[in-house]
Parts: structure tokens; C-alpha cells; sequence
């Protein structure tokens, strides 16, 4: 058995879960997600617990029931507690504002500023002092495409370390120019 699709998921009393076949929706305090999953995953609801079973023990069904009881984890934390990412800019004349419809204003240093509209279910949050971008959402997959969306706008390059990155992640400097380091 999968050591992590056979741990049942433990449902807080603030979430209600619908199972159709192989849709399920999870509703909390939130929001609402709704996946479809594969056909011959069963999912079942067994007091109080989500409860993932395969039907064989073939290398795609295992991988299968370990992904699946992690999607319906990820998507039971996301109705409850909810996921956020947090970015860094950094760079001398890098600037971030948080525009009145939610969307982000990025000046990184190209000859126009670069605006980042949120999808639906995603919301930005500016620490304008830190420089510090806090993308929040309920879907875990959703709030990591839309932060590395807006960490592709300028990554950190190796010589000075400018660019967005993600907060504590490190990135090993070159040395540059033999005849630049003293």
C-alpha cells in the first residue's frame, strides 16, 4: 500500500464534501474547489474521513492513489487554511504597488512597467517597504503558477543577485570579471 494514499483525511466540522463518481467538491469556510479525478480511484466518505482505495496493485494505480489523496488533502487545507507564496524583489530602482483593482504594478527596470492581473481566486498582498509580494489563494497549484508567473518577469541573475525570487530561497553568486574582484 501507498504509505501516503492509505492515511485517511480528516475533515474539520467547517467543511462539506460532495462526491459525484469521480468529481469531487470540497466546500469550507473559504471557498469552494471542485477536481475531477480518475475513474478507477474510488473515494469515499467513511465517518467523518476521506478515505482514497485502488482497485490493483499496477505501478499506475499506486501512483495514482498517492497523487489522489494528496490532491484531495491539498484542496481540503486550501477550503480551510487557505495557501500563500511570498516573492522578493530586489534591485536598486525595483519597485512593486498593489494597484486599486488588485492587480500588481512591477517596475523592474525595463522601459515600461510591467502589470500583473490576478486570475480569479487570487489575491496580492504588498509589504511596500520590504518589497515583499504575498500571493494568497485557495488552490495549491494556482498560487505557485501566478508566483512563478511573476517571478519570470526578472529572475535572479548570478552577478549581483537582482530580480524577484522566492523569500529564502538562495542564489550562488558568480564571481564576475577576474579583474573585477579584489
Amino acid at each position: 500500500m501507498s504509505r501516503i494514499g492509505r492515511m485517511p483525511i480528516s475533515l474539520p466540522e467547517a467543511v462539506v464534501v460532495d462526491i459525484q463518481g469521480s468529481r469531487v467538491a470540497v466546500q469550507g469556510p473559504r471557498g469552494t474547489l471542485s477536481r475531477e479525478f480518475h475513474p478507477e480511484i474510488t473515494i469515499g466518505l467513511e465517518s467523518g474521513e476521506l478515505v482514497v482505495r485502488r482497485p490493483t496493485d499496477q505501478r499506475h494505480h499506486r501512483a495514482l492513489h498517492g497523487l489522489t489523496r494528496a490532491l484531495l488533502n491539498n484542496m481540503v487545507v486550501g477550503v480551510t487554511d487557505g495557501f500563500s507564496k511570498k516573492l522578493e524583489v530586489r534591485g536598486v530602482g525595483y519597485r512593486v504597488n498593489l494597484e486599486e483593482d488588485g492587480s500588481l504594478l512591477l517596475s523592474l527596470g525595463f522601459s515600461h512597467p510591467v502589470i500583473v492581473v490576478p486570475p480569479d481566486g487570487i489575491t496580492f498582498v504588498v509589504d511596500g517597504r520590504t518589497k515583499i509580494i504575498t500571493v494568497v489563494g485557495i488552490d495549491k497549484q494556482l498560487v505557485g503558477q501566478v508566483a512563478a508567473e511573476v517571478r519570470k518577469w526578472r529572475p535572479p541573475e548570478p552577478y549581483k543577485g537582482k530580480g524577484i525570487r522566492y523569500l529564502g530561497e538562495h542564489v550562488r553568486h558568480k564571481a564576475g570579471k577576474a579583474g573585477k574582484t579584489v
